[in-house]
């Protein structure tokens, strides 16, 4: 008993040892990211040098996932790390951060001009705890064009914005002050969350807009979906614009469980001119085998959505409390 006292001791002594680190990130910069002054000029250096309780806080400008042509890189967050955007480069706190006026830019366009060789996912994520945040970035030039057999998630066909992934586990990062513009996938082209093998993928949106993305096939800006009877997606959502997204269901958000159930609750969001080829163009909840899609939306608004047939809001299941549709219509 002695012995598992002792050994309990030593891990939160050495938990509490790394209190955390702040690297720096700026563009141009040639530095070890201790400071403003001596910054990375990478952000993929400050990801692979960061771990639990760091924190990566990025200057104004445009990051690419790779100064190559490797469409299968992207910035992986790791568990436990916040990634902070839209500093000028001189700040010595949080608070002083402008985000509107730095924009900070994280990108998949590489290669040519071109948006068929761009990275394939911009963002990764997989069973990251709600410690893992990232606030204040632009993704942008995503393109997971790859056509899928229908069984596949793969990120070459998913999730060009971010692919979030609950493989077993709890996936649930924070993402706040972000916005998800001009991203194109075979599904969920602005961010996918995917729960596999009983995970759970449960992402906290906040004060974020996705906007211009188009998927090829479903979720124009946002994919929810579980594949296996224990999974679980179960994302929240409060105070996000979607605008302009495009899909053949779900031009704003699909949800969709294959067994397994999607939750998720959207509060306080507003879908705007998103369009759908077929149906649900705001969002479009739908289920197969055993599997239940339960979307609760509250105080939200819908206008000026357009689909071939049906509401804005295609449900087999779920609630809309509280809001407005208004200015819908068919093509």
């Amino acid at each position: 008993m002695k012995q598992v006292t002792f050994l309990l001791i030593m891990v939160m002594a050495m938990g509490q040892l790394h209190a955390g680190n702040i690297f720096f990130v700026k563009q141009n910069s040639q530095g070890n990211g201790t400071s403003w002054t001596d910054a990375f000029g990478s952000l993929q250096q400050a990801l692979e040098v960061a771990r639990a309780g760091d924190a990566i806080w990025v200057a104004k400008g445009e990051y690419f996932t790779t100064s190559g042509n490797n469409r299968n890189l992207y910035f992986k967050i790791k568990d436990g790390v916040k990634l902070y955007g839209g500093f000028a480069g001189t700040e010595s706190s949080l608070a002083q951060r402008n985000i509107g006026a730095n924009r900070t830019i994280l990108s998949g366009e590489i290669g040519t001009s071109s948006l068929e060789d761009n990275a394939y996912t911009v963002v990764f994520t997989e069973n990251v705890s709600s410690n893992t945040v990232v606030d204040g970035f632009i993704i942008t030039g995503g393109t997971a064009n790859v056509e899928q057999d229908g069984s596949s998630r793969v990120k070459e066909s998913c999730g060009a914005g971010w692919y979030n992934l609950a493989n077993g586990a709890h996936s649930s990062p924070v993402i706040r002050n972000c916005k998800f513009v001009d991203n194109k996938a075979r599904e969920g082209a602005g961010m996918y969350n995917l729960a596999i093998n009983g995970g759970e993928c449960s992402p906290t949106i906040e004060k974020s807009q996705f906007i211009q993305n188009t998927a090829a096939l479903d979720g124009g800006a946002i994919y929810n979906g579980t594949l296996g009877a224990k999974s679980k997606a179960a994302p929240k959502l409060t105070n996000v614009q979607f605008e302009y997204n495009i899909a053949t269901y779900g031009g704003g958000m699909m949800n969709h469980a294959h067994d397994g159930q999607v939750a998720p609750l959207v509060k306080q969001c507003r879908f705007i001119s998103n369009k759908a080829h077929f149906q649900g163009a705001g969002v479009y909840n739908d289920y197969k085998g055993e599997g239940s899609s339960k979307a609760v939306m509250i105080a939200c608004v819908l206008q000026k959505n357009l689909s071939s047939i049906g509401e804005p809001v295609s449900s087999r299941t779920g609630s809309f409390k509280g809001g407005s549709i208004s200015s819908n219509g068919l093509r």
